[in-house]
C-alpha cells in the first residue's frame, strides 16, 4: 500500500483550466503579499509549493520523486518552475472562447434556407477577440479548454475549429439560459458528442425523403386541381411533418400511449392525412364542395364543407391509433382549433394531463408522465405575439398543471400574414420567450431533414430524461402568401423574389442522397411517381363517387337535459358523510379559528338547522365522489375559496403540510383534485375544457376569483365552451363559477357579465344559472354530474354568490338534500292557495340572484297582507329558459297586470335584454312586460358605496310600492 494516502498527496492534481488559472492569479499574489490571501490558500502554497503552470501540465514530465519519497514544499516550488502568466492568461481566454461559442454560436449557424437574414456579430465567436493565434490555441491541450473533447481532438486550436463546426452548422443550440448544471453539461455534451447527431440508415434517408415527396406533392396536386382555394399550406416548412412523425415514433417508443398535439391552420391538412391518416379522398371531396372559394376574410371560415357540419376543413381534428398486431400501441390526436391561433396550447395540455391521471382512487389522481405527450405547434409571429403561449409556458413546472414536458415546435416562416418579424417581435428569436420558462431550445435550417431529425430525438430524450419541454425552431419560409389567394410580391418583394428560384426540400434531399449514392436518380423518380399516382387514385375515387348522395352530418337537436335525475341523498347518508368529513389525520395541528367554525357542521343536518352554501358544496363534492365521479376543481386561491368560505384543503398550522378531508373519508370512490391556480383566466379555463373533454367522465370545475375576471377567457367561452359542441361535436360537463352580485365593490368586483353568456346561448349549447339556496346549489352540481358522458351533457355556467355565501335566507334544511331536486323556477307563493288570493295579484316580480334575496329581505319587514296584490318568483336557471314552469306561474293569476323583470345589473346589461322578448311571447292577455333597475350604463357598477346602497334600496322600493311602471324606473 502506498505510504502517499489522501492527507499526503498534492491538492494541485484537481485543478485545471480557469480553475488552475485561477489558483496560478492566487500564487502570483501569494509571491508578493503572503496576506493578500485567504488563510486557507496560503496554508495549501505554504505545504505544498507552486501550482503546476499549463507548460508543465502540457508535457507532464515524468519527475515524481520515487515511491515513499516526501517532497517538501520548496522542493515542490522548484520543480514546479517559474509561472508563465502570459501563457496562463492564454488558457483562461480559450476557455472563454470554448463558452461564448457555446452561448453565442447560434448567431453564425446556418438556419436560414433563405440566407437573406441580416448578418449577426459573430466578434465574440473568433479567437482574435481573445488575442489568440492559432499558434497560441495550438499549444494548450484540448482537455483544459473542452470538457467533452474527443480523443480526435488534441489541442486547443482543433477543440475550437470543432466546436465552431457544432454550434454553427444548421441546427442552433440555445442551452446556456438552463439553470440546472446537470440538464446544461448533458445537453452540452449530446451536441457536441461524436455520434450527434446519429447517422440515419439507408433505409430511413428513403423512408424520409418518399415522406418529403409526399407532403410536397400533395400540396402541388392541391395548388394544381383546385385552383385559388385556400389551405395553408405547408410549403417552406414541409420537414414539420417528418418530425411529427419521428416524435410519435419516439415518445411511443419510450411508452406514451396518447400524443396531443395542437396547431393552427398552417400545414394542418398536410398534417391530418399524412401524420392522422385522412384519406386523400376525404380532403379532395371537401375541397370540391367547398362554397368558400371567394370569401374573405383570409381564414374563408363561413360556410360548411361537405363531410363537416360545422367548421371549415383547416380547423378541424381527427385521431389516429397507431397498432402492432392486435394491440393498440399509440393514439395520436390533433385537437379541433379555431382561426384564435395559439388558444388551442392550454385545451391540449389539458388533454395530456387528463391522459396522464388515474382517477379512479381516493385522494389526488396518480399521474404518469410518460403515458402522454403533449405537442404544440406554433408559428413564429404568434408564439411571441399571443399572450396565452406565456400562460400555457408557465405550466410547465406547476404541480396542478404540469404534465413532464411540452414538445414546442416553431414552424418558423418569419412571417405573420404579411408582417415582417421586424415589425411583429421585439426578441431576437420567435422563441426567446421561452428561456425565461428554463425550456432549452434548438434553432434548426427545414432545409437540412437530417438535422431536423437529429432536433427530435434530442428533444425526445431530455424529456425523457429530465420531465421537462422543449423547443424546436424550425427555420424555413412560405413559398404562397398567407393563403393561396393572397399575393406576398406586394408586401415581401425581396423574400418571394429568393423564394421562386429556391429549390424545394424534398428536391435539395434528393440531391444530397443521389450525391452520396445512397438512391438513384431512377430511384428517386419512382418514388415521386409512387406518390403522384396515390394521390391520382384518391382523386379518381372522389369523382367516382360524385354522383352519390352525400350524407350530411346531421345537426344535434340540442334536446334538454332530462328533468327526471335523482339527485337527492338519503339523510342517513348525508349525516354518515359529514361526520366523517370532519376527522382529522393523527397528529394534524388545525387552525383554532378555523376548527371552531367546521366543526359546526356536525349538527348542520339536525332539525331545524341549516347548511350554507360551502357546506352545501362539500357535501356535493363527497357525495358525488361516493358515486364514482372523480373532481377536478382549480382556480384562483380556490383551495381556501376567495371569500374564505370554502376551505376544502387544510394547512396543518405547525409544518403546513395540506391535507383534504375529501382524499380520506371512507365512502369516497374516486380522486379529488384541487389547484389554486395561476393568475391566470384564459389558459387555465382552456386547460380545464380540454382536461374534461378527454375525460369525460371527470367533473371539472373552473372558479373565477371574481365573475367578471373571466372576461379575460372570452376566446374561450366564444370558440370553445359555447360552440365547439355545434362545431366539431365536442362535448363537455365544464362547471364554470363566477361570482357575481351587486355589494357595492365597485365596477371590476360587481358583475360576471350574464348577459354576454346569455348572448351567446342557443342551441341548447350549454346551461346558465343563477341560484338563490343552498340546496338549490347542491341538487345542481350533483345533476351536472350525473349528466357527464352522457349525450345530454352540456357546460354549466353559474353565476356564484359572493355576500349570500353566508347569507341566513340562502342557507337551507337538511330535508331539502334528502327529499328535493333543482327547481328551475322557485315561485315564493303557493300553488295550492284560495282562488280569491290568486285573483287581487295584479303584479307578478321575477328576477334572479342576489336582487332577489334582497327583495325577499325587505318583503318580510311588512304587514301580512300588505303585499297581497303582488306574488314574486325567482328564475334560477335562465338558460335553458324554463318556459313551462313561467307559464304554470303566469296561469294562476287570471287579474296579472304586469309582469316586472327586476334586476341590480344596468338595463344594458344583466339578463334584462335575453328576458324581454321571451317574457312577451309567454305573458298572458294583458298583462304587460316592464322593467325595474338600474338605467343603461357604459360601466357596470358605481365605484361608490353610498350610491350603490340608494341605488339598491330605489330598486326594491319600486318593486315594492305598487306603483305604475314609469314612475318607478330607477334613473340614477
Amino acid at each position: 500500500m502506498s505510504i502517499h494516502d489522501d492527507h499526503n498527496s498534492s491538492p494541485w492534481k484537481s485543478y485545471y483550466g480557469p480553475n488552475l488559472g485561477y489558483v496560478q492569479e492566487q500564487y502570483e499574489l501569494f509571491l508578493s503579499d503572503p496576506n493578500a490571501v485567504e488563510a486557507s490558500v496560503r496554508d495549501m502554497f505554504v505545504r505544498w509549493g507552486a501550482p503546476p503552470s499549463a507548460a508543465s501540465l502540457a508535457t507532464e514530465p515524468a519527475a515524481s520523486a520515487g515511491a515513499g519519497t516526501q517532497v517538501s514544499g520548496s522542493a515542490a516550488a522548484a520543480a514546479a518552475g517559474p509561472v508563465d502568466s502570459n501563457m496562463l492568461k492564454k488558457v483562461v481566454a480559450a476557455h472563454q472562447l470554448m463558452l461564448n461559442i457555446r452561448r453565442y454560436g447560434h448567431l453564425g449557424a446556418d438556419i436560414n434556407p433563405l440566407g437573406i437574414s441580416q448578418a449577426a456579430d459573430t466578434k465574440l465567436l473568433d479567437p482574435e477577440t481573445f488575442g489568440l493565434s492559432q499558434q497560441d490555441l495550438a499549444s494548450i491541450p484540448a482537455s483544459l479548454i473542452w470538457d467533452n473533447a474527443p480523443a480526435s481532438v488534441s489541442n486547443g486550436w482543433d477543440a475550437i475549429v470543432r466546436l465552431r463546426e457544432i454550434y454553427t452548422r444548421s441546427a442552433a443550440y440555445e442551452f446556456t439560459h438552463i439553470h440546472d448544471e446537470n440538464e446544461r453539461t448533458w445537453l452540452n455534451k449530446q451536441a457536441e458528442s461524436g455520434s450527434f447527431p446519429a447517422p440515419l440508415s439507408k433505409r430511413e434517408k428513403e423512408a424520409l425523403l418518399e415522406r418529403l415527396m409526399q407532403v410536397e406533392q400533395f400540396e402541388s396536386f392541391i395548388h394544381k386541381t383546385f385552383v385559388g382555394q385556400k389551405r395553408f399550406s405547408i410549403e417552406g416548412v414541409d420537414m414539420l411533418v417528418p418530425v411529427l412523425d419521428e416524435i410519435v415514433r419516439a415518445v411511443a417508443h419510450d411508452g406514451a400511449h396518447d400524443i396531443l398535439i395542437g396547431m393552427a391552420h398552417r400545414g394542418r391538412l398536410n398534417v391530418l392525412t399524412h401524420v392522422l391518416g385522412k384519406p386523400y379522398e376525404k380532403i379532395f371531396s371537401e375541397f370540391h364542395h367547398s362554397p368558400n372559394k371567394e370569401l374573405v376574410p383570409s381564414e374563408g371560415s363561413i360556410g360548411i364543407n361537405y363531410g363537416w357540419s360545422g367548421d371549415v376543413k383547416y380547423h378541424l381534428g381527427a385521431d389516429r391509433a397507431f397498432t402492432e398486431g392486435e394491440t393498440v400501441r399509440a393514439r395520436v390526436t390533433l385537437a379541433n382549433n379555431p382561426s384564435h391561433l395559439e388558444f388551442v396550447n392550454p385545451v391540449v395540455e389539458g388533454f395530456t394531463r387528463a391522459a396522464q391521471e388515474d382517477r379512479s382512487k381516493p385522494g389526488f389522481p396518480e399521474q404518469e408522465l410518460h403515458s402522454a405527450v403533449t405537442v404544440c405547434v406554433h408559428g413564429d409571429a404568434a408564439f411571441i405575439g399571443e399572450g396565452i403561449v406565456a400562460e400555457t409556458l408557465n405550466f410547465n413546472n406547476l404541480q396542478g398543471y404540469r404534465n413532464g414536458g411540452t414538445l414546442h415546435i416553431i414552424a418558423n416562416n418569419r412571417l405573420g400574414f404579411t408582417t415582417n418579424s421586424v415589425d411583429s417581435r421585439s426578441t431576437y428569436y420567435a422563441s426567446d420567450l421561452a428561456k425565461g420558462f428554463d425550456i432549452p431550445i434548438v434553432h434548426v435550417n427545414a432545409d437540412d431533414p437530417e438535422a431536423c431529425l437529429a432536433a427530435v430525438r434530442l428533444a425526445c430524450e431530455y424529456r425523457l430524461i429530465f420531465k421537462k419541454g422543449f423547443v424546436i425552431d424550425l427555420i424555413g419560409y412560405r413559398r404562397y402568401g398567407h393563403n393561396e389567394m393572397d399575393d406576398p410580391d406586394a408586401t415581401q418583394p425581396l423574400v418571394y423574389s429568393k423564394v421562386r428560384n429556391h429549390p424545394t426540400v424534398a428536391t435539395i434531399y434528393a440531391d444530397q442522397l443521389k450525391s452520396e449514392q445512397t438512391i438513384s436518380a431512377e430511384q428517386a423518380d419512382q418514388l415521386r411517381e409512387k406518390t403522384t399516382g396515390a394521390l391520382q387514385a384518391g382523386y379518381d375515387a372522389m369523382k367516382a363517387n360524385e354522383g352519390k348522395a352525400h350524407v350530411q352530418v346531421a345537426q344535434e337537436s340540442g334536446a334538454i337535459v332530462p328533468e327526471d335525475v335523482r339527485t337527492a341523498v338519503p339523510m342517513e347518508t348525508l349525516k354518515e358523510i359529514n361526520l366523517e368529513l370532519l376527522n382529522r389525520p393523527e397528529g394534524f395541528n388545525e387552525y383554532s379559528k378555523l376548527q371552531r367554525i367546521l366543526q359546526r357542521r356536525a349538527t348542520s343536518l339536525n332539525d331545524g338547522e341549516k347548511l350554507d352554501w360551502a357546506h352545501a358544496e362539500t357535501l356535493a363534492f363527497a357525495t358525488i365522489l361516493a358515486d364514482g365521479t372523480p373532481i377536478r376543481l382549480s382556480g384562483q386561491d380556490s383551495e381556501r375559496g376567495t371569500f374564505a368560505h370554502r376551505h376544502i384543503m387544510l394547512n396543518d398550522n405547525a409544518t403546513a403540510e395540506k391535507f383534504s378531508p375529501l382524499h380520506m373519508f371512507p365512502q369516497a370512490k374516486a380522486s379529488f383534485a384541487v389547484h389554486n391556480s395561476p393568475l391566470s383566466e384564459t389558459a387555465v379555463l382552456a386547460f380545464e375544457y380540454g382536461y374534461n373533454v378527454f375525460a369525460p367522465e371527470s367533473f371539472v370545475i373552473w372558479e373565477a376569483q371574481f365573475g367578471d375576471f373571466a372576461n379575460v377567457a372570452q376566446v374561450i367561452f366564444d370558440q370553445f365552451m359555447s360552440a365547439g359542441r355545434a362545431k366539431w361535436s365536442q362535448k363537455s360537463g365544464i362547471v364554470v363559477l363566477l361570482p357575481h352580485g351587486y355589494e357595492g365593490q365597485g365596477p371590476e368586483h360587481s358583475s360576471a357579465r350574464l348577459e354576454r353568456f346569455l348572448q351567446l346561448s342557443a342551441d341548447n349549447n350549454w346551461t346558465v344559472a343563477n341560484l338563490t339556496t343552498s340546496a338549490q346549489y347542491f341538487h345542481l352540481l350533483r345533476k351536472q354530474a350525473a349528466m357527464l358522458g352522457s349525450d345530454s351533457v352540456r357546460p354549466l355556467v353559474m353565476m356564484a354568490p359572493k355576500s349570500l355565501l353566508r347569507n341566513p335566507r340562502v342557507a337551507s334544511h337538511g330535508v331539502e338534500f334528502s327529499e328535493g331536486s333543482f327547481k328551475p323556477v322557485l315561485p315564493q307563493f303557493s300553488f295550492t292557495e284560495p282562488k280569491a288570493a290568486k285573483e287581487k295579484v295584479k303584479r307578478l316580480i321575477l328576477g334572479t340572484g342576489k336582487v332577489m334575496v334582497d327583495l325577499e329581505e325587505a318583503m318580510s319587514s311588512k304587514e301580512e297582507g300588505e303585499l297581497g296584490w303582488l306574488r314574486v318568483a325567482r328564475v334560477e336557471q335562465l338558460y335553458p329558459l324554463p318556459q313551462a314552469e313561467l307559464e304554470r306561474i303566469f296561469s294562476q293569476f287570471p287579474k296579472l297586470e304586469e309582469i316586472v323583470w327586476v334586476q341590480e345589473e344596468p338595463k344594458n346589461q344583466g339578463s334584462w335584454l335575453y328576458m324581454e322578448p321571451r317574457l312577451r311571447e309567454l305573458a298572458p292577455g294583458k298583462a304587460k312586460v316592464q322593467y325595474i333597475g338600474r338605467p343603461d350604463r357604459a360601466s357596470t357598477a358605481t365605484g361608490h358605496q353610498e350610491i350603490h346602497a340608494a341605488e339598491q334600496q330605489s330598486i326594491i322600493s319600486s318593486a315594492l310600492n305598487g306603483q305604475p311602471f314609469e314612475s318607478s324606473l330607477v334613473r340614477g
